[in-house]
């Protein structure tokens, strides 16, 4: 059985529907699987059982990346096509059965609506998939008498998602003093800005593992994983937090918290006052956030 998955160009989008691909592995356990995805996401199923290859799918002018994978999926005749983009592409191939999202802003969870995509009335929730060499080097980066590791995320692809770098810092010395010692593990992602958005957070904590912006997706959810908490805005890193099980704490402004606050039992986040999608990530006060992510480490 042949299964093609499209899923999202972005990272948080695409950590979502992990919750999906993992229904669907358990549901049929002969299945091979091939991925269509944007190159930001392509290394979180680097580690994805039954996966046969990742069509790394970058955009091109006047749509012609759906024509180019078009011509790399018209020639195999699929079992199942599910397309989370909402494209053509599952009524031009040769395909047994096409689950396809339909577009639009609706209300509710987006885990929620990848679910109804399949009919499911259980939500599955996201997860990350990881090796053995991974969970081993993230033990010797992050070792246990060291800690415990809390990670911080201060950076996100819009500076109206951004906490500013002294909040985090603020929050950072507030939390030690309630609950102790800790050691903070700074992550962040590829580029000069994002390193420039970090750098502030670790100039102010010297204490802090910088890792360096240069990991890879499934190394990040390794390191996640030795985390006794997670404190970042709205973002990939967020997410892919929430999937490593790792208690996470997301903090909003402008951003729809309805329908990407961070998934699962060990997930909770903040919203900064002011109205819905206009909110500001400066009125989110350091208080709010410690206590909250204290009720969530006491919850965890």
């Amino acid at each position: 059985m042949r299964i093609l998955f499209i899923t999202s160009t972005r990272l948080g989008d695409a950590v979502i529907s992990t919750g999906l691909l993992d229904h669907l592995l358990h549901r049929y356990p002969q299945a091979r699987f091939t991925i269509v995805c944007g190159p930001v996401a392509a290394g979180l199923f680097a580690h994805m059982p039954r996966r046969e290859r990742t069509i790394v799918m970058t955009k091109r002018p006047y749509d012609m990346h759906w024509v180019a994978l078009w011509r790399d999926c018209v020639r195999t005749r699929w079992d199942l096509c599910v397309d989370l983009r909402g494209s053509v592409i599952p009524f031009l191939i040769r395909t047994s059965a096409r689950r396809v999202m339909r577009g639009g802003r609706r209300p509710g969870p987006r885990v929620t609506h990848l679910a109804q995509v399949l009919g499911l009335t259980d939500t599955p929730m996201p997860v990350v998939w990881t090796s053995a060499q991974e969970r081993a080097e993230a033990c010797a980066l992050l070792p246990e008498r060291e800690g415990p590791w809390i990670a911080l995320a201060p950076t996100a692809n819009w500076s109206g998602k951004v906490w500013p770098a002294h909040r985090f810092v603020a929050f950072w010395h507030d939390f030690v003093a309630r609950h102790g010692p800790a050691r903070p593990v700074i992550l962040y992602g590829p580029g000069a800005a994002e390193r420039q958005m970090a750098a502030r957070v670790l100039d102010a904590l010297p204490d802090a593992l910088d890792t360096g912006g240069n990991l890879s997706i499934t190394q990040v959810a390794a390191l996640l994983q030795r985390c006794a908490l997670f404190i970042g805005n709205d973002s990939g890193l967020m997410h892919l937090s929430a999937a490593a099980g790792t208690p996470t704490l997301g903090l909003f402004g402008p951003s729809r918290v309805d329908e990407y606050a961070p998934c699962g039992r060990r997930a909770a986040q903040v919203v900064a006052p002011g109205p819905t999608g206009h909110a500001d990530m400066k009125d989110l006060e350091v208080g709010v956030v410690v206590r909250a992510a204290s009720d969530l480490l006491s919850r965890h």
